[in-house]
């Protein structure tokens, strides 16, 4: 836009009219020269002018744009730093929220399982005194059942030792009883037969005096 402003004023310098062109027409171009000649110089020197003013002007704009574009991106940077630092601020609010969520459930579960092994250390305990108790249950009547075996054993023992020992009494007077009537029976066949004999020697006195032997066969006996 600045550039196009230039152009137009020195293209209106160096065609147009310039100051105090009219009074030179009037006169008739009556002008030598070294005043056109001055004229141009005149010229030349406002279009420098001209020219520096807008040249000036370029680097006053421009400038004044790189001021605001340098403060536009300082702003920028200032508002990214603001905003990477509002994020990294939550972002470690966050890390923090979720360091300590997750040491508060560690130190649930900690306590949990704590507290789940001292309750299973009590069952454990509690069944083993249990099982403990049931084994010397166990093992009370297992010993009285053998006690009572025990006695019962030994007084089926005694019983069939005293059966047996009535028995043998029993046999024994049985075989007492059998030895005295083998006895009474001998004497009384001896005697039987004595008779016999001596009723044969009456009737036959001829019979051998060997029979006398018989008379001492019992007493062997």
């Amino acid at each position: 836009m600045a550039d196009n402003g230039m152009k137009g004023r020195v293209k209106g310098l160096l065609v147009g009219t310039p100051p105090g062109a009219e009074h030179v027409e009037l006169e008739g171009r009556s002008d030598s020269f070294s005043e056109q000649n001055a004229n141009a110089q005149r010229q030349a020197l406002q279009v420098l002018n001209l020219a520096q003013r807008t040249a000036d002007e370029h680097v006053a704009t421009a400038h004044r744009q790189a001021d605001k574009i340098c403060a536009d991106a300082r702003a920028m940077a200032e508002q990214i730093v603001r905003d990477a630092q509002a994020h990294a601020d939550e972002f470690r609010r966050q890390a923090d929220k979720t360091l300590s969520d997750a040491r508060a459930t560690a130190e649930e579960i900690a306590r949990d399982a704590q507290a789940h092994a001292d309750d299973t250390r009590h069952d454990a305990d509690a069944i083993l005194a249990d099982a403990r108790a049931h084994a010397e249950e166990i093992a009370k009547d297992a010993q009285a059942h053998a006690d009572e075996l025990h006695d019962q054993a030994q007084r089926r023992y005694q019983d069939v030792v005293g059966s047996l020992e009535t028995k043998r009494e029993a046999l024994q007077q049985q075989i007492e009883a059998l030895e005295h009537f083998d006895r009474d029976y001998r004497g009384r066949l001896t005697t039987f037969m004595q008779n016999q004999l001596r009723a044969l020697w009456v009737d036959q006195p001829q019979v051998d005096t060997s029979t006398e032997d018989l008379d001492a066969e019992p007493d062997a006996d």
